[in-house]
């Protein structure tokens, strides 16, 4: 009996308080204006045993309920953290559209004025592919032949020449840069109209080459195309003279441009349905009919030449 009560003394005086209290809070059916007198003594006993031991047993209660809630309220914020990120990526995008938006319709907006001035139709087309060759300077555009562009088309920004169609596909066309060093452009002074040719350096300059005996070039003088070698319209802009090359008693003095066109920042391009005259004798007319004609009646020609008079 002394061993069982050793083995179980504990959970025995838990059950007699337990006992205690329940009896207390049943005895206790007094009304109110006498439990305005003191407690018996018996029963301040029970009520200072009992607190500490249900202070006790509620803490892991407790502890075990504040735990869920604040595991579910975590659960709840994350969820909300996953909406509101993915809300805001949405709203970064709609807003890159619309700056998007805003700067091609500025673009468009020169590009109008520009046809009203050249009088001659454009159409718009997105750089895709960059020549990472270091020997040429190129480009490829989402616009091909499907679309009207053949090859000696002009390539322009709202701020300048940019370049010239050399190939095109169905779908696609390959334009060389003005940086390249094939090309080359017949350009004039704004100021003082003095002419020489614009030639690419295959880096991020230009070069302009004038006759120095009638020159009349400054630092700062804005080159445009002069329109003489029937490839470009005249009028366009080329570049910024940087600085003068000093050659002393040379024919030929040569000044760095600045090309009017961020080439690092090529993203939209304009293509200009404008063939000039060398442009057809290099590549053919914009229809080809002229190219497809001519060997056709030449053939014509030999038959006719070959075959007896009746």
């Amino acid at each position: 009996m002394i061993d069982f009560l050793k083995r179980f003394s504990a959970p025995i005086g838990f059950v007699f308080l337990l006992l205690v209290a329940a009896i207390a809070m049943v005895g206790d059916t007094r009304d109110f204006e006498a439990q305005r007198h003191k407690l018996p003594w018996w029963q301040a006993l029970v009520i200072e045993v009992v607190a500490p031991v249900q202070r006790v047993v509620s803490v892991p209660a407790t502890s075990v309920r504040d735990v869920i809630n604040n595991y579910v309220d975590l659960v709840y914020v994350a969820d909300e953290n996953v909406k509101l990120k993915e809300r805001i990526a949405e709203l970064e995008e709609i807003n890159l559209q619309y700056r998007e938006a805003l700067v091609a319709s500025g673009h468009l907006d020169r590009i109008a004025a520009m046809r009203d001035d050249f009088e001659v139709p454009m159409l718009p087309a997105r750089v895709v592919g960059l020549d990472i060759s270091l020997w040429f300077r190129s480009v490829v555009v989402d616009r091909g032949e499907e679309h009207g562009i053949v090859a000696g088309n002009p390539i322009v920004t709202n701020n300048g020449v940019a370049g010239l169609v050399t190939a095109a596909s169905g779908h696609a066309a390959k334009a060389m840069l003005l940086l390249d060093r094939q090309s080359a452009v017949d350009g004039v002074v704004q100021r003082s109209r003095t002419r020489g040719v614009v030639r690419g350096t295959g880096s991020d300059s230009l070069e302009f080459e004038f006759v120095a005996r009638d020159g009349d070039v400054q630092s700062g003088d804005v080159i445009i195309t002069s329109g003489l070698d029937a490839i470009y319209p005249k009028g366009l802009r080329i570049g910024e003279v940087r600085e003068l090359r000093e050659r002393g008693g040379d024919l030929i003095q040569t000044a760095v441009l600045t090309p009017a066109v961020d080439f690092e920042r090529l993203e939209q391009v304009f293509v200009m349905f404008h063939q000039g005259p060398t442009m057809e004798l290099l590549y053919g007319s914009q229809d080809g009919s002229e190219v497809d004609d001519a060997p056709n009646a030449s053939v014509a020609a030999g038959r006719d030449e070959a075959e007896p008079a009746s």
